[in-house]
């Protein structure tokens, strides 16, 4: 008889996946310090621009998706629990070191106070400028290397706790961490900066991750060995380990060749999805890091501010309807008996033309700051669902021994995209402010941002495009 039938199964596993969920959080809160206080307490602190904040911004990215070609390696070689560990302690250092920057930048220079600082002029402006930036891209390098393991170990310990029935569901409620993250940081981020300063902002959101890795060190095993994991849910964890002992037994005799990163690079599919993640993969980096500047220099809305908190958060509920968006494929599937790919294609296509009112931004906030930011939560919230579902195509057309490295590859492409972006976008935003630079009706800034908004938003469909002509038809790789 089996024991499910003799006992109440205990639900252990589902507390494990708060954790991940509160670890993505506080994943989220920790990335978007800098870009709730840039406006408004860095910038004039160290006199930058907006191109010394975009190539911290590029860089970040960059690094972060060099760092996750690595991450899940590390993960497997050191185990779940050290792996999260080292993980979200590396990032969590990260975090706080930002605090020291404008310690570093004084005592490099010899400047002996904060409004020394902000009162400097002439040469000396450019090397503080020049200073802190390096110093900050140091920070935010060791903040990307560590934060690049959290997916990987979060990935890793819902297969461990679930069966595969119901891992996409337990990703999906700690994924939404992200969102929830992202609802909190113009909440509690600019609040803090001004009543204590920008510093103590970055260590007080950094060391909610020490926090966090108390709770696992005590909290987390593995199920088998937890006392918290009765016998009833530990079979039912392990219900489907009999699939994937074949599974391995087929790779172990040869029946499932395995690709080498090189030869990954032979098929159009790897082109089509890496194709997809640079074009796109910024925009999301873009609404990111660069909505609290942009309110600051259109509308003069500080983030500290009521009304710029209140912005902010509006932006990323409005993102929160991307969860409903990996269910559309599943939609098309039901009704029209396509096969994955297809589906998912037609409803990328869908989310390719929804960033398309971002081109209303600019001229509509001429009516009222709301407008722009609701549409680029529909902006971002057609990313997201976008997102959800180009990763899925590597499953549709890659065995499983490849998956890992073809979403590498992506995550590269990716990268490469934002940095190019965020670059891009700085130097943009100066040129244009030094120039007064004119664009459909808006001079200056402003008209920096509508160029931007102008590429963010037709960059979806030119990826679609590329990805359908690239693989026309689901062709998976049969090796």
């Amino acid at each position: 008889m089996s024991t499910l039938s003799k006992e109440k199964m205990t639900n252990f596993r589902w507390t494990i996946c708060a954790m991940l969920f509160f670890a993505t959080t506080i994943n989220y809160l920790d990335r978007q310090v800098l870009s709730l206080t840039f406006d408004e307490f860095i910038k004039p602190e160290f006199h930058w621009d907006e191109n010394h904040y975009g190539n911290i911004t590029g860089l970040f990215s960059l690094v972060y998706a060099i760092a996750m070609l690595f991450a899940g390696r590390f993960i497997d070689w050191m185990g779940t629990k050290k792996g999260f560990l080292w993980s979200i302690g590396v990032w969590s250092v990260g975090a706080c070191i930002h605090a020291l920057c404008g310690i570093f930048t004084e005592m490099y220079t010899g400047i002996g106070s904060k409004l020394e600082l902000i009162e400097a002029a002439g040469d000396m402006v450019v090397v503080i400028s020049t200073v802190s930036m390096y110093a900050f891209i140091v920070a935010r390098t060791v903040l990307a290397i560590g934060e690049a393991g959290n997916f990987p170990a979060a990935i890793k310990t819902t297969a461990e706790y679930f069966p595969k029935k119901d891992r996409a569901y337990a990703t999906s409620i700690f994924n939404a961490g992200a969102s929830v993250g992202a609802l909190v940081a113009p909440l509690s981020i600019p609040p803090l900066a001004k009543a204590f300063g920008w510093e103590m902002a970055f260590i007080i959101i950094g060391a909610l991750g020490f926090i966090w890795m108390a709770f696992w060190v005590f909290m987390y095993k593995k199920p088998e060995k937890h006392p918290k994991v009765n016998e009833a849910e530990l079979e039912y964890i392990l219900s489907d380990k009999e699939s994937d002992a074949k599974e391995e037994k087929a790779v172990e005799a040869g029946q499932e060749k395995k690709l080498s990163f090189w030869e990954c690079f032979k098929f159009k599919q790897t082109w089509s999805f890496a194709f997809g993640k640079f074009m796109t993969d910024g925009v999301w980096w873009f609404f990111l890091f660069w909505t609290p500047s942009y309110l600051n220099t259109q509308f003069g809305i500080k983030t500290s501010d009521g009304l710029g908190m209140g912005l902010i958060f509006t932006l990323y509920a409005v993102t929160m309807l991307s969860i409903y968006g990996g269910k559309l494929p599943t939609i098309i599937i039901n009704k029209t008996g396509q096969n994955p790919y297809a589906a998912r294609m037609k409803a990328m296509l869908i989310f390719a033309f929804i960033p398309l009112v971002v081109l209303l931004a600019q001229p509509l906030g001429t009516i009222s700051p709301w407008l722009p930011i609701l549409l680029i939560g529909l902006g971002g919230a057609a990313h997201q669902s976008w997102s959800a579902n180009i990763f899925s195509t590597v499953g549709d057309m890659f065995p499983k021994s490849a998956i890992a490295t073809i979403t590498g590859i992506g995550g590269m492409a990716g990268g490469l995209g934002s940095l190019i972006l965020q670059k891009a976008a700085g130097k943009l935003f100066v040129f244009a402010g030094d120039t007064n630079l004119a664009f459909m009706g808006f001079s200056g800034k402003p008209a920096g941002y509508f160029i931007i908004f102008c590429v963010c938003a037709v960059a979806y469909l030119i990826g679609w495009i590329v990805m359908k002509s690239l693989v026309p038809k689901y062709k998976p790789i049969i090796l």
